[in-house]
């Protein structure tokens, strides 16, 4: 491990890949800690420890942005709901299911347009944050040395901007940097709330040894969690395809044996991330509109038997969403048929398309429910124990942390094998 990466360092383009990733990383955890213009720091502060559960969870994936009203509260949920929406209307819209299949150009398309609507989002959810803020629940008031309607105004603009700023940051680490920008964005967002989160548990019960032994617990539990997911994010099904021999020129072709690798969790850290999107959701509309019965409703879809419920179904559902969207049965078997290839026992055409869909989703539904499985138990131990490094360390957050980090070694050693190194995974 640790002469990978000295060799991941060795190779030039590598070493300036990593070094801009980190500096654009380190960028964003200096945003979150710098205030919004406007925004009285410390009587905000205090109005924030009262918050409830939804609020709390959103803050987790801002990196703590939210709580201190920085000009990165607004975080990466904006971008990843327009990308939902976005990847929803692929199939509804015939328009935007064509620019899909047109290559580049189609996805050039559809990423301008989830530019746009990234910012039509954070405009919402600028405004609902500052409507909320000045609410009885909150009570933040402004100076008067400056007119009302112009520091709503560079509130508002600084959010928006902080937004825009991210989703650029993003696209620079996927374009220039290693690994998916925005996956890493919320990575390093999760991980920056660990510490304090292992502060709070140590300091829970009056008793600090006793503190300090439940802390160790989790952080074991975890500890030996981490192999088994790793195991399932990387398990595969392989369906088994032979090439027959044909004559080509003077040149005999095909005859080997090769493999489909189909992954039990082909979806990866995807459908944890929409569900945490949809499932956030209530709570954005609740700092929008500041009604009672959204708030109690945004509470219970972030905490309580609802939230479980609604997590376990819409991590498998979205596990068969995006797999169907990133894996089509009947272009993989009309390739397999113009090679030449076949699945033994199975016709060519109609019949290999059927047996592919059909396996695929056999193996799509142990996974999502594995996934699912993985992000409500934490859920629910914290729920009866109230411990934040439980919540830090949840299954969701767990989730995404070894999926990120998963996709961004591969990306890392795929660059080492180019220069003749040997990888991580050896």
């Amino acid at each position: 491990m640790l002469s990978s990466i000295v060799d991941a360092f060795k190779v030039p383009e590598l070493r300036k890949k990593i070094l801009f990733t980190l500096a654009i990383l380190a960028l964003y955890r200096f945003g979150a800690y710098v205030p919004v213009p406007g925004i009285p720091f410390n009587e905000f502060a205090t109005a924030y420890q009262d918050s409830g559960v939804a609020m709390s969870m959103l803050d987790l994936f801002t990196g703590g942005a939210l709580s201190n009203f920085s000009v990165f509260s607004l975080g990466i949920m904006p971008y990843i709901t327009a990308s939902i929406i976005m990847q929803l209307m692929q199939g509804v819209i015939p328009a935007v299911g064509r620019w899909a299949k047109e290559g580049d150009s189609g996805r050039k398309k559809i990423t301008q347009v989830t530019r746009y609507l990234t910012l039509a989002l954070g405009l919402i959810n600028a405004v609902g944050y500052l409507l909320l803020f000045q609410s009885p629940a909150y009570g933040v008031t402004f100076s008067n040395e400056v007119p009302y309607w112009l520091t709503c105004v560079i509130i508002v603009f600084t959010l928006v901007a902080g937004t825009a700023f991210i989703m650029w940051m993003g696209e620079l680490i996927t374009q220039r940097g290693i690994g998916n920008g925005m996956s890493l964005i919320i990575f390093i967002s999760i991980v920056s709330r660990v510490p304090s989160a292992i502060f709070s548990s140590i300091n829970l019960t009056a008793d600090l040894g006793m503190g300090i032994a439940i802390t160790a617990l989790i952080l074991i539990v975890v500890l030996a969690c981490i192999p088994l997911i790793i195991f399932i994010e990387r398990a595969q099904r392989r369906i088994p395809v032979n090439y027959a021999k044909r004559v080509s020129g003077r040149k005999m072709m095909g005859g080997q044996n090769t493999y489909i690798p189909l992954k039990v969790n082909a979806a990866g850290v995807i459908p944890i991330i929409f569900a945490s999107c949809i499932l956030y959701l209530p709570a954005q509309l609740a700092a929008i509109f500041n009604v009672d019965w959204l708030t109690t409703f945004a509470d219970w879809c972030s905490t309580g038997w609802l939230n479980w419920i609604l997590t376990l179904v819409l991590i498998v559902f979205f596990a068969y969403f995006y797999t169907s969207m990133v894996f089509n049965p009947e272009e993989t078997a009309d390739n397999i048929r113009k090679q030449g290839g076949f699945i033994p026992g199975v016709r060519p055409g109609s019949a290999t398309v059927a047996y592919i869909r059909n396996t695929l989703k056999r193996i799509t539904l142990p996974g999502g429910i594995f996934i699912a499985l993985i992000a409500v138990v934490p859920t629910i131990i914290f729920y009866f124990t109230g411990n934040q490094l439980i919540q830090s360390f949840g299954g969701t957050s767990i989730l995404i942390m070894i999926g990120v980090a998963l996709d961004t070694m591969s990306k890392v050693e795929s660059q080492l094998k180019m220069h003749n190194y040997d990888g991580f995974f050896k």
